[in-house]
C-alpha cells in the first residue's frame, strides 16, 4: 500500500501518462489497462494507451477497447509511461520499447514474484491474483469512483487470471473485490457471454485439432497439445490468441502439468506451461528465459516446432517424475 500512495502522489501531480502492457495481451493485461486508462482520464490527464499486438475480439465489448493504439499509431516518444502486467520491461516488445524516451519516467505495477522491478517506482504485490486487483486499490487510493465500464474491465480482469475462480491465486479479498465490482456496475451476464460463449467458429475448429493430437507421458502426469504455423495457416487462425485451449490438459484425470507448443510464426513458438499447483510451472518456464505464476507461465522458444517439443517435454518429465 506504501508505493501504491507513492504511484498515486506521481499520478496526481503528473498530466499526461501512456499506458502499457505486455505483448500478445489477456484480459488481465486489457481489463487493467482499460481500467487505469479511465480513471486517469476521469482525473483530467491527457492518456494514451498502446500495445504490441492488437486487443483479442472478445474484449471488444470494454470501453475504450478501440482507443488501444499500436506503436505505427503512436507520434513522437513516450515520456511518461506506466507499465501494466509486465514482469520485465521486454515484455512489452521491442516494437513499443523503441517509442520510449531516454529519460522516460516510468511506472510498474504487476503481480508477477519475477518482475524485476525495473521502473522509477514499482508496486509488485505476488499475493494479488491479477494485476486488476492492484488497479482496484489504486483507484481506491486516488479516491476515484468506479464506473461500470471500470468495474466490467476490472472483472474481466480478475476471471481471467483466476480461471474463473478456480485457480488456487483466488484469496477472500479475489471475492470482496469482486463482489464490490458487482456492486459498481460490472455486467456478469454480459462478462459470461463475451468472455465465454463468444468464440469464433475457427477457434472451436482450432480447439478440436489441438486435442485431436493431444499427447500423455506414460505415466500420465503430462499432457501436451502442438499447433503449427500450417495448421494456423490452414485453419485461418494465424491472427487469433485463443485463451482456454491449453486448460483442457488439466482437465483429464491423473495430469499434473499442461503444455501448448503454438508456432505464432515460421520457428517462433509460444510455449504455454499449466499446472494444478503441485509443480512451480514458473520455474520451469524460467529455464527458457521464460516466466509467469505457479499455476500458469510462458516462454518463447526459437526454431523448429518438433525439435522445441522434445526438448521441453523431457525437461519437464525431468523435473516431474
Amino acid at each position: 500500500m506504501k508505493n501504491l500512495k507513492k504511484i498515486a502522489r506521481e499520478i496526481q501531480k503528473r498530466d499526461n501518462f501512456w499506458l502499457i502492457s505486455h505483448a500478445i495481451p489477456d484480459g488481465d493485461s486489457i481489463g487493467s489497462l482499460l481500467a487505469l486508462g479511465q480513471a486517469l482520464t476521469a482525473m483530467g490527464k491527457k492518456t494514451g494507451m498502446v500495445l504490441k499486438d492488437p486487443v483479442p475480439h472478445i474484449y471488444n465489448y470494454l470501453r475504450g477497447s478501440e482507443q488501444v493504439l499500436s506503436p505505427d499509431q503512436v507520434n513522437g516518444e513516450l515520456s511518461q509511461v506506466i507499465f501494466l502486467d509486465c514482469a520485465d520491461r521486454e515484455r512489452a516488445g521491442e516494437e513499443v520499447l523503441k517509442l520510449i524516451a531516454p529519460d522516460c519516467f516510468s511506472i510498474n505495477i504487476d503481480h508477477h514474484e519475477s518482475n524485476t522491478c525495473f521502473a522509477d517506482l514499482n508496486c509488485i504485490q505476488p499475493r494479488a491474483a491479477a494485476t486488476g486487483e492492484i488497479i482496484y486499490q489504486l483507484l481506491k487510493v486516488l479516491d476515484i469512483k468506479i464506473e461500470p465500464a471500470m468495474a466490467n474491465a476490472l472483472y474481466a480482469a480478475i476471471i481471467q487470471d483466476t480461471g474463473s475462480f478456480q485457480h488456487n491465486n483466488t484469496t477472500p479479498a479475489t471475492f470482496r473485490i469482486a463482489a464490490d465490482l458487482l456492486e459498481c456496475g460490472a455486467d456478469l451476464e454480459l462478462t459470461k457471454i463475451k468472455l465465454f460463449e463468444s468464440k469464433k467458429r475457427e477457434e472451436i475448429c482450432l480447439l478440436g485439432h489441438a486435442l485431436n493430437g493431444i499427447q500423455f507421458s506414460p505415466d500420465g502426469k503430462l499432457a501436451w497439445m502442438s499447433i503449427s504455423f500450417e495448421d494456423a495457416k490452414r485453419l485461418g487462425v494465424i491472427d487469433l490468441h485463443p485463451e482456454g485451449i491449453i486448460n483442457h490438459t488439466l482437465k483429464v484425470e491423473g495430469v499434473e502439468v499442461g503444455l501448448l507448443f503454438r508456432e505464432i510464426r515460421p520457428k517462433e513458438i509460444k510455449v504455454g506451461f499449466r499446472s494444478k499447483g503441485a509443480f512451480d510451472v514458473s520455474r520451469m518456464a524460467a529455464l527458457y528465459e521464460g516466466g509467469g505464476h505457479r499455476q500458469a507461465a510462458g516462454a518463447q522458444v526459437n526454431g523448429d516446432l518438433e525439435a522445441c517439443i522434445e526438448n521441453v517435454v523431457q525437461t519437464v518429465r525431468d523435473v516431474i517424475t
